[in-house]
């Protein structure tokens, strides 16, 4: 069954190192295995762990209502259509800005940092298509 939750959990969800080291009553065992990797001070705030799972968290939630309002092709169809406009790219020499991944995502209606400090005329890496052309064919003038 899907999870409606709409927040992420504050705990990461275990990794295969730290359920193989949990003894019978769910604790890490410390004799057997050592000192885990909490103790050493690397342990994270339950917020951090929440914030780096936001947008997952809300698209898997969104995904489970349009499975359960419009049935099993709805979240089916809408991730095989961001599988393929993910899939279309520009030449390298030029701005890719990925318009209908943003659409179908939902980040049209959004105003992100990306949106105002990642824009192409702030980049040092501009390169007219011309020129990109000629280097990748290998002529030169």
């Amino acid at each position: 069954m899907q999870s409606l939750r709409i927040v992420p959990s504050e705990f990461p969800p275990p990794s295969k190192s730290d359920v193989s080291t949990l003894s019978k009553f769910g604790v890490h065992d410390t004799f057997r295995h050592g000192l885990s990797s909490e103790s050493h001070g690397s342990a994270r705030h339950p917020l951090e762990n929440r914030l780096a799972r936001w947008e997952e968290t809300q698209t898997n939630l969104k995904l489970t209502f349009e499975r359960r309002i419009y049935g099993l092709h709805a979240p089916m169809r809408r991730m095989m259509e961001k599988k393929i406009v993910s899939n279309l790219h520009r030449f390298s020499g030029m701005p890719n800005s990925n318009l209908g991944l943003e659409i179908l995502s939902g980040k049209d209606e959004t105003l992100d940092m990306d949106d105002y400090l990642n824009t192409p005329e702030m980049s040092t890496q501009m390169v007219d298509f011309h020129t990109f052309m000629e280097a990748k064919m290998g002529i030169k003038l």
